[in-house]
C-alpha cells in the first residue's frame, strides 16, 4: 500500500475522515437497509501488538475484526521480537508483508510513530502514553447517539490530564466543540498538545476547580487516577481527591449532562458508585461503542 491510511492520533485527520469513520460506525452497528458487513473485511489479517495489559482494547478489537469476516494475530510484549531486540523498524516492515493492518498498545508514542513511519499497511493507535484516540471517537459515537451533534457542546474533563484527556484536546479542535479541564497544577495535560489545539481552533479552558469546570456542561469525563505504570500511587490519590466526580459535582452541571468514563474504573477513587451507576451514566454504551467505533476505523484504514 503506498499510502496506507494510518489512524494514530484525532489531530492527524480531518473532520471529514472523522465524521466517515463514524458514520460508518453507526451503519454498521444499526445494520441499516439491511445492509450485511459480516465479509467487509473477508480475507484481511489485523495484527495486534500489545506492550501494555488490556481488556477493552483487546477484545473490541479482535471481536470487531472477526465479525467484520477478518483474521486476528495477537502478539504480547513476551510473544515478538522486539521484546529481544528487534528493532520497531524491521517489525514493520515483516509484519507489512503477513497482515493488512496493524495496531499497537504502548507505553512509548515515539514506538507507534516508528511503526508507521516504516509499515506499508495502516498502522492504529490502540493506546500510548501520550493519546487514546480510538477510545474519544467512541466517546463521541456514544454522545450523539444520546444527546445530537457534539458541535459547540460544552465538555468537562475532571481529574488527570493524561492521555486520555490529550485525545479529548485534540478533538476539540476536529468537533468543534468547547472543553473544560480541571487538572491538579502537578498533573496538568501536555502544554505543546493545549497549544496547538488552540492554534488549530480548539476553544479550551484550563478552570481553577472542578466546580468551575462542569457548571452547566452537556458531558462530564474523567479516568483513573492510577495508570499501569504510575508511581506513588497514594500521593496521586490525595492530589487528586479534590477532583472526584461525585453527586455535589455532577449537580453543578447540566441536568441533561452525561457522565462517562473510558474504564477501567476505581469506584470511590476517582468517581463514586452513585454517579457510576446512576441515570447521567452511558458508561456502557461507551465501553460497547468501543467495538463499533473500531469498525469504522478498520473499515476506514482498509477502505
Amino acid at each position: 500500500m503506498l499510502n496506507p491510511r494510518h489512524f494514530l492520533d484525532i489531530d492527524k485527520c480531518d473532520e471529514n475522515n472523522l465524521r466517515v469513520i463514524l458514520s460508518r460506525a453507526t451503519s454498521i452497528k444499526g445494520s441499516e437497509a439491511g445492509v450485511d458487513y459480516s465479509d467487509l473485511l473477508a480475507g484481511r489479517t489485523l495484527v495486534m501488538i500489545f506492550e501494555k495489559p488490556s481488556t477493552r482494547t483487546r477484545v473490541s478489537f479482535q471481536v470487531a475484526m472477526q465479525q467484520l469476516g477478518g483474521m486476528v494475530v495477537v502478539m504480547g510484549e513476551k510473544d515478538s521480537q522486539l521484546g529481544r531486540g528487534e528493532t520497531i523498524a524491521d517489525t514493520a516492515r515483516v509484519l507489512s508483508r503477513y497482515a493488512d493492518i496493524i495496531m499497537m498498545r504502548t507505553h512509548d508514542h515515539a514506538k507507534l510513530l516508528e511503526l508507521a513511519a516504516y509499515a506499508t499497511v495502516p498502522v492504529i493507535n490502540g493506546l500510548t502514553d501520550r493519546s487514546h484516540p480510538c477510545q474519544i471517537m467512541a466517546d463521541i459515537m456514544t454522545f450523539e447517539e444520546h444527546r445530537g451533534p457534539i458541535r459547540d457542546r460544552t465538555i468537562a474533563w475532571v481529574g488527570d490530564g493524561n492521555n486520555v484527556s490529550h485525545s479529548w484536546i485534540h478533538a476539540a479542535s476536529q468537533f468543534g466543540f468547547k472543553l473544560r479541564l480541571a487538572c491538579p497544577a502537578s498533573l496538568q495535560p501536555n502544554e505543546d498538545i493545549v497549544s496547538k489545539a488552540r492554534a488549530n481552533g480548539a476553544r479550551i479552558i484550563i478552570a481553577d476547580t472542578p466546580e468551575i469546570a462542569v457548571k452547566d456542561v452537556d458531558l462530564v469525563v474523567t479516568d483513573t487516577w492510577v495508570s499501569m505504570g504510575d508511581a506513588n500511587a497514594d500521593q496521586r490519590r490525595q492530589i487528586l481527591l479534590p477532583f472526584q466526580v461525585n453527586d455535589n459535582l455532577m449537580a453543578a452541571a447540566s441536568d441533561q449532562a452525561l457522565f462517562m468514563h473510558c474504564l477501567p474504573a476505581h469506584r470511590g477513587d476517582e468517581v463514586t458508585n452513585s454517579v457510576m451507576d446512576g441515570q447521567q451514566s452511558v458508561i456502557w454504551d461507551e465501553a460497547e461503542n468501543r467495538l463499533h467505533a473500531q469498525k469504522g476505523v478498520l473499515a476506514w484504514s482498509l477502505s
